[in-house]
């Protein structure tokens, strides 16, 4: 029971800090306004509309008892009631009267005036309107053959201290909604910028020297954040500095073997070193990309579906099946989505007869399948493979050399752009690669 209202309250509540501090504010401040409402409205103006509607009611009832006595001359007992007791009066002879009236329910003034004239009166002899005059209530009362008809103004039954009451509680808390917008947007803007420089550098992408600011916790986080920057910054230009001497290093050596293999008589040996040559400046080079500074690469509006035509394209290969709109654009690094999408086929040529790629746009997010029909990888390894040098004993890697970092340097290139990429078994039996990329 509590976890599913946990639940449901986790999922009404506004995904964003900005509008849940509000929250917090604002319900109390609306909660306040609504009990203060309800005992005002309870002991003061429902009581004191009552009492006045209570005695205007006694008012009109008394002057009928006068106007009924043959002692008192009824002209002059009309003017009276008029000019002291602020009544509009009017006899209405040989006219049928109506009893129904079209009471506002939810209106206390109706409701109250209705209860009062009952009591002194009875029912199905009045008939009154509040709404169809601004500052005059219409009131008939049935009398011998015809009604007395009563013009009186509104403030006669309800006290203007609602008006002055609605602003005195609205006003304030407008107020105090303002105040606090100004206040809440200053406490988050620190937060705000903390996770979008987050968000930027776990892109990859450059975000400069990072300056937190807001109150101490925040500030204490974002030079936190800085240091952790700072840090994996230095063992990144580190690693690429050691990988790019050493492949450095090493090329001198390998290009000197290639020479030295065309000095080599026995040509099938002279065949297999060369491979085994190529095959270590192929290991090099992935090696580079891996660790290469492309991901600073800037973002750009492109044809995705036009990429991928070209890639597709580049290899004439009539075994490869295409499902792509013609125009389908994408916002970011051109260069590192192409090479990720070129690992992806190519390596699906490689073991595969038949590969399936297919691009589709779903709200806001794009999906692109590459299905084949391999060997596949076992479902266990599925997460393993995305590990930088990884190699799976059995399927794919079984047949042919892998350096162990194509899907690894994929992964990088499709999470730096906020997306996710994942494997499944396709349904022509071998590997199905599903990428995710948000527009």
């Amino acid at each position: 029971m509590f976890y599913g209202l946990n639940k449901f309250i986790k999922n009404i509540l506004p995904k964003r800090l900005f509008y849940r501090a509000l929250l917090i504010v604002a319900i109390p401040v609306i909660l306040i306004q609504l009990i203060i409402t309800i005992v005002f409205f309870d002991s003061l103006w429902i009581k004191t509309n009552k009492g006045m509607t209570k005695a205007l009611v006694n008012e009109i009832k008394t002057f009928m008892e006068v106007y009924s006595n043959e002692n008192y001359d009824k002209q002059e007992t009309k003017n009276l009631f008029s000019v002291y007791q602020d009544l509009n009066i009017e006899f209405v002879d040989d006219e049928e009267f109506n009893y129904s009236y079209n009471e506002r329910w939810f209106s206390p003034i109706d409701r109250t005036l209705r209860r009062e004239l009952k009591s002194r009166f009875g029912s199905d002899v009045f008939w009154f309107d509040t709404s169809s005059y601004k500052e005059l209530i219409d009131l008939r009362i049935k009398y011998q053959s015809g009604y007395f008809r009563f013009l009186f103004p509104r403030d006669r039954i309800t006290s203007s201290s609602a008006r002055i009451f609605g602003l005195w509680i609205t006003v304030p808390a407008i107020i105090v909604v303002i105040i606090s917008l100004i206040f809440l947007k200053n406490q988050t803007r620190p937060i705000t910028a903390l996770s979008k420089a987050a968000e930027k550098f776990g892109k990859g992408e450059e975000i400069g020297e990072f300056k937190p600011t807001g109150a101490a916790e925040i500030r204490q986080a974002g030079l936190e954040f800085e240091k952790m920057r700072k840090r994996i910054i230095r063992h990144l230009n580190q690693r690429s500095e050691m990988l790019s001497g050493i492949s450095h290093d090493l090329r001198t050596p390998l290009t000197r073997m290639k020479l030295q293999t065309a000095f080599i008589k026995d040509k099938d040996l002279a065949s297999k070193m060369k491979d085994d040559i190529n095959e270590m400046e192929k290991m090099l080079n992935e090696y580079l990309q891996f660790t290469s500074s492309s991901f600073l690469e800037k973002d750009e509006l492109f044809n995705l579906s036009e990429l991928i035509i070209e890639i597709i394209d580049k290899y004439n290969n009539d075994n490869i099946y295409k499902t792509v709109p013609l125009e389908i654009y994408f916002n970011g690094r051109k260069n590192l989505i192409k090479r990720c999408i070129n690992n992806l086929i190519a390596t699906s040529i490689k073991y595969a007869n038949k590969v399936t790629i297919e691009l589709t746009k779903n709200n806001n997010s794009l999906f692109i399948k590459i299905d084949d029909d391999g060997p596949g990888i076992p479902e266990k390894e599925y997460e393993n493979v995305f590990k930088p040098f990884y190699k799976i004993d059995k399927g794919r890697a079984e047949t042919k050399s892998s350096v162990g970092l194509g899907l690894s340097i994929t992964s990088d290139i499709i999470r730096s752009h906020g997306g996710n990429i994942k494997l499944e078994k396709s349904n022509l039996n071998g590997l199905s690669v599903k990428i995710f990329l948000p527009v």
